[in-house]
């Protein structure tokens, strides 16, 4: 019986790692197979990249294994079905793990002290900043599914909102329509600070349910305008939603404190009762008038200095920005700017980051392009350039980054320059934002803002461009024009 792809990069996966054992939870997101490792000694990290299917490594606070959309969710599935457990669930330890893992390694002692080094080298490197990005990246990365999803039937929406609105169509059915896409899309993005509060809670260690609530205390369900309750820093009345997610985020943190605190305390006999209780009641005070107050200012204001730095900087702005993008996907670090666009989008109705963001994934397309076409006897490259640059036009630039230009260097170098030509257009353009986050590249278009996608559109051509140009004369490499075989 012939072995499904998924289930040979599960099995390879765990025995270059170190086995079963060696994992403690396993979750993923749209192109990396995400491990937390018991053991950093135990992983064999080149005979892992070396696995037929798998484009990168990436050695964060956790291990990330990158093997590309659609076949992710797959591998990560089979790899938790494999120990019997669910995504993001604790793996039991397997008792037979280390010798197993020690007997296939064959390290030398040297090698094994090297290892460890690295791993405590890698502890040590584990600042609070960096827990924090990933505390913020775990939550978000579970919900890009849903944003895409919700953000590309949406874009549909309002492009039939626009044609009815030009008369370009008509008829009820068509407003029904719009009415029902609409529906679909708000069950997402009226309630996200729910979605957000729920996650949050799983992250930091509190009751779900209990973080779903003080997302759901932000909308201020039961208040009127007749008896509005006041803002105490600007001697007005709240708003809701004030604060946003970020609000939300910090509440649940705080509630993941005390209600540890409280189970301490708390006789089991009663803890049910009195923890949850006593919990909300601080927290939500908490949040309702002092949280989403200065989350509200502090939201309001980061929202408001990005726009004036991308209104006033321009094509300079956007440069920067769409060339420096690569290097944060590089990191992992993209995922925190989740918050942000959710923010711009929920104040202003759309983030003008996102468009020009999306620039970093086109210059490497436009790079790519250039090495297939100058390296057509490195067989091995050019195969996997076909493999990657479907996915690479619509947004998923990780298989292009680990895969192609990042291992040749220089071709990485110019994808970015690529990335802040089309930024700088964007930029220059001004005012082309994004109704919804998730898709990038040529499927952002539809969720282009007030019908400027023509705008976004040239801005990709010329990203795709850049990073041709400047790969073809400047970033070819000769070892990679020299002959492969598959």
């Amino acid at each position: 019986m012939v072995e499904l792809k998924e289930d040979r990069l599960a099995r390879e996966i765990y025995e270059k790692v170190g086995g079963t054992g060696n994992v403690s939870k396993v979750i993923h997101c749209m192109t990396r197979v995400r491990m937390d490792i018991r053991d950093d000694s135990l992983v064999q990290m080149e005979d892992l990249k070396a696995i037929d299917g798998v484009m990168g490594v990436v050695e964060d606070d956790n291990l990330q294994v990158i093997v590309g959309p659609g076949t992710v969710n797959k591998v990560a599935n089979k790899m938790v079905e494999m120990v019997g457990v669910k995504l993001g669930d604790p793996i039991p330890v397997d008792s037979n793990r280390s010798e197993t893992a020690k007997g296939n390694s064959g390290l030398e002692e040297a090698e094994r002290v090297a290892a460890a080094t690295k791993a405590a080298q890698k502890k040590k490197n584990n600042t609070p900043v960096k827990r924090a990005l990933k505390s913020i990246a775990n939550i978000f990365v579970p919900m890009i599914p849903a944003f895409v999803g919700a953000g590309i039937i949406g874009g549909i929406a309002a492009i039939i909102s626009n044609l009815l609105l030009a008369g370009n169509i008509s008829g009820d059915n068509w407003v029904t329509i719009v009415t029902v896409l609409n529906i679909i899309k708000n069950g997402l993005f009226v309630y996200l600070q729910i979605y957000v509060g729920i996650n949050a809670a799983k992250e930091f260690g509190a009751t779900e349910a209990l973080g779903g609530i003080v997302g759901g205390i932000v909308y201020l369900a039961g208040m009127t305008p007749e008896m509005p309750l006041p803002n105490i820093f600007t001697g007005g009345d709240l708003v809701a939603g004030q604060g946003g997610i970020i609000g939300v985020i910090f509440a649940v943190w705080l509630i993941a404190i005390v209600e540890k605190r409280l189970h301490k305390v708390i006789p089991e006999a009663i803890d049910i009762i009195i923890t949850p209780t006593i919990s909300l009641l601080v927290i939500g005070m908490l949040t309702i008038f002092l949280i989403m107050p200065v989350a509200g200012l502090i939201s309001g204001g980061l929202v408001g200095a990005i726009n004036w730095v991308l209104n006033v900087g321009g094509a300079f702005a956007g440069f920067v920005l769409g060339a420096a993008f690569l290097p944060m996907v590089m990191f992992g670090l993209h995922q925190v700017l989740t918050p942000i666009h959710i923010e711009m989008i929920t104040t202003t109705g759309m983030t003008l980051l996102l468009p020009i963001l999306a620039m970093a994934g086109a210059g490497q397309v436009g790079a790519a392009i250039a090495l297939w076409m100058k390296c057509q006897k490195n067989k091995k490259l050019t195969n996997m350039i076909k493999g990657a640059l479907p996915v690479g036009i619509l947004g998923i630039g990780e298989p292009l980054i680990y895969g192609v230009t990042l291992p040749l260097g220089r071709p990485f170098v110019t994808a970015c320059i690529g990335g802040g030509i089309g930024g700088a257009v964007i930029g220059a353009f001004g005012g082309i934002g994004a109704i919804a986050i998730g898709p990038s590249g040529v499927a952002l278009l539809p969720l282009i803002a007030n019908g400027k996608w023509l705008g976004y559109l040239i801005g990709l051509l010329a990203a795709y461009l850049g990073g041709f140009l400047a790969t073809y004369f400047f970033g070819v490499p000769k070892e990679a024009m020299e002959a492969t075989e598959l």
